[in-house]
């Protein structure tokens, strides 16, 4: 492209194929009027040239607009294009090649671009007519470009340019340009007017047609935006998924080892300094804390034992039932030695993917290594160190523990870190983790006797507003088999009843209610139960009572109630003094008969076809005792003292004679009750209808029934 500059008019952009057919109209013109050999040498010239044998438009000066340009204005025009050569200077000839430099800027070989032709080919002498017009006219040479493709601008570059050039040059430019400047618009968008018009839609259907359009064109509208409601809604799921997926996969610790959380074990890497807790907030098992304080003494002076050639232990093993103290008692240790304390679970270590377990055991004791002394413990051991087994299933199963036998008493050295793991079943962990350099000592935590339990009822008795008159023994009496977790829900659930009765201070009427609520379940108090069965309760309940009582070696009696708990319709509660170790013959048949007073006084005062299933609780227990005494215990003299642990492997008259024994001792116990209720039927009345009154009696009041007193208006 050229551009044309002239001193009225701005620049115009003309196409070089436009302007040099220009030039040769105008240099035939020239040549028209000059002599012959001018025309015969321009015919040689044309038949030696073959790029000018092309057909390409013919373009006129009228055609371009320049017809009323006088001579002198396109000699002017001529000059500013293409300027002359200076009188020095000769012009060239057409033939010469040297006068003209060539760019080739982009051919389809390397080789054309550096040399002008092909590879193999001898360059072609020929001129072409920019050049033939130039040195006609005696102009400059040129660069002339040497293309092996045509570029064309993009649309978007070409309507740019156009638009720049309109606003630029509107006022200024000539006429004659306007249909080259306009030439690359863009197709105009039709209305629809001119659409119906263009369609030749009739008159009548004019309005249908628009109709139409307009409802296909809404209809296009809820399309494309229902279509992007749900790219956007297809784009958030994907990104959830997206990050859903790199959250597993920063968990994954064989791809993502730098971003995976040890959730389980945030607590244990972080110690924490137990200086709140000592042996003197630990109750009920003196013997547990003895065998520990050889523990703090390790961790406190070591030297005192090195001295002597002793190590220290590498491992204490705590063994009881839940809720004996067992977390309190390793939490202790650490606050009396004052050493940092390490917590965690042994179903922390679990976890789906291979090697995950152990690397967090190596974590841990390299923690705790590094804050030597220090203590470890490791609730639910059985998690983590239960027995090893062939599984296909988890064939990597084995390798916690194996890391944690390593860790314990392997190669390296582990000084100055003690270990406590509890459990509820040593009967599962492996033989190597117990075994002596793992850990040492194994300290059974029982449940607590009468008297550890008298001391926690204390403990938990100071944190509440209680009547000074309770009296904890009377309650720990009460609670044979009772936890430290149990009867710090006792003395809980005893608060929380006098906070709603309204009450300023807990009584022992409150304790009462919730050892009842623990040991048979909630009072049942909507439920509707009709006169003759509350009767019917009363005397059975009464029943157990008065055999209790006149009973020698029976326990003795705490409560007799017939409000409805759990599946009962009432009973009676027995208050041993101290806690039976071992039972003689004459307390089991005790118990015997005091379990069948309730079946015997239905049948005494209702008669034997009024007798209810209430007493089925009952039978249950007397059998079992009886048939402990007969296979267990060796208190029958037909079988003597032997034992029958299972009794299919027995032959059948084994099985026959104590099947007898047994229906021998329950017949003897059942006689023994009915005589000795008969023998006390006022006594019997009485305790029955005050039950029928009251709903329950205590201790002092079941004595004073049965001594003929009344009992005082509540």
């Amino acid at each position: 492209m050229f551009s044309l500059s002239m001193t009225v008019q701005p620049q115009v952009t003309v196409p070089l194929s436009h302007l040099i057919n220009v030039l040769h109209s105008l240099k035939s013109s020239v040549c028209s009027s000059s002599s012959a050999p001018c025309k015969s040498r321009k015919h040689k010239e044309h038949a030696s040239d073959p790029e000018l044998h092309r057909t390409e438009p013919t373009w006129n000066l009228r055609e371009l607009g320049l017809s009323d340009l006088r001579a002198q204005q396109l000699d002017e025009l001529v000059n500013s294009v293409l300027p002359r050569l200076s009188p020095q200077e000769t012009p060239l000839r057409l033939g010469e090649r040297n006068a003209w430099r060539t760019s080739h800027l982009s051919t389809h070989s390397f080789y054309y671009n550096k040399h002008g032709f092909s590879c193999g080919a001898m360059p072609m002498s020929y001129s072409r007519p920019l050049e033939s017009v130039c040195t006609e006219l005696q102009h400059w040479p040129v660069w002339v470009p040497n293309r092996g493709f045509k570029t064309l601008k993009s649309k978007t570059r070409r309507l740019q340019s156009a638009s720049d050039h309109s606003l630029d040059s509107q006022a200024f430019t000539p006429s004659f340009m306007k249909g080259f400047l306009t030439r690359d618009k863009g197709i105009e968008i039709e209305n629809l007017d001119s659409l119906v018009k263009n369609k030749n839609v009739p008159e009548v259907q004019q309005d249908a047609f628009k109709r139409g359009f307009a409802e296909g064109f809404l209809k296009a509208q809820v399309l494309t935006q229902r279509t992007q409601e749900s790219l956007r809604r297809t784009r958030l799921i994907l990104l959830v998924l997206l990050l859903v997926g790199l959250y597993g996969i920063s968990k994954t610790p064989f791809i993502s080892v730098r971003f995976r959380t040890t959730s389980g074990l945030d607590s244990a890497m972080d110690p924490v300094q137990m200086k709140n807790v000592t042996f003197e907030h630990v109750k009920g098992v003196e013997e547990a804390k003895n065998e520990l304080q050889e523990v703090v003494e390790f961790l406190k002076n070591p030297e005192k034992f090195t001295v002597l050639g002793g190590k220290l232990p590498k491992g204490v093993l705590l063994v009881g039932p839940p809720g004996t103290g067992k977390t309190l008692l390793a939490r202790a240790v650490a606050g009396e030695a004052d050493v940092p304390f390490y917590y965690a679970s042994g179903s922390e270590f679990d976890e789906m993917f291979v090697g995950v377990g152990a690397s967090r055991i190596r974590n841990l004791f390299k923690e705790a290594k590094g804050n030597a002394p220090c203590v470890i413990f490791i609730d639910e051991l059985d998690s983590v160190g239960g027995k090893r087994i062939e599984s296909p299933m988890h064939p990597y199963s084995r390798q916690t523990i194996n890391q944690l036998l390593a860790e314990m008493d392997g190669f390296k050295p582990n000084e100055g870190v003690i270990i406590i793991g509890a459990t509820n079943f040593p009967e599962a962990l492996d033989n190597a983790l117990i075994r002596p350099g793992r850990f040492d000592m194994q300290v059974t935590v029982p449940k607590p006797d009468v008297k550890g339990r008298t001391e926690i009822l204390k403990w938990y008795l100071k944190k509440i507003k209680m009547d000074p008159a309770i009296e904890a023994n009377i309650i720990a009496r009460g609670t044979v088999g009772f936890s430290g977790a149990d009867l710090e829900n006792l003395v809980n659930q005893a608060a929380l009843k006098a906070a709603v009765d309204g009450k300023d201070m807990v009584t022992l009427k409150e304790l009462e209610f919730a050892k009842d609520k623990i040991l048979m379940g909630p009072e049942r108090r909507s439920a509707e139960i009709d006169k003759q069965n509350k009767l019917i309760t009363a005397y059975h309940e009464s029943g157990h009572a008065i055999v209790a009582h006149y009973t020698k070696d029976a326990m003795p009696i705490n409560k007799a109630t017939i409000m409805p708990r759990g599946p009962s319709l009432g009973h009676v509660s027995m208050l041993p003094e101290n806690d039976r170790w071992s039972e003689t013959r004459s307390q089991l048949l005790a118990q015997m008969d005091v379990s069948m007073g309730g079946r015997v006084a239905e049948e005494i005062m209702f008669g034997h076809e009024y007798i209810t299933t209430g007493a089925s609780s009952d039978f249950d227990s007397a059998t079992k005792i009886a048939k402990m005494m007969v296979t267990r215990f060796g208190m029958c003299e037909k079988l003597g003292v032997m034992t029958y642990t299972d009794m299919t492997a027995q032959s059948p008259e084994t099985q026959a004679a104590v099947e007898h024994e047994v229906r021998v001792l329950l017949k003897d116990s059942y006689e023994r009750a009915k005589v000795l209720l008969k023998s006390h039927t006022k006594e019997h009345k009485n305790l029955a209808d005050a039950l029928l009154m009251y709903e329950t009696l205590d201790a002092k009041e079941i004595k004073l029934v049965l001594e003929g007193k009344t009992l005082e208006t509540r």
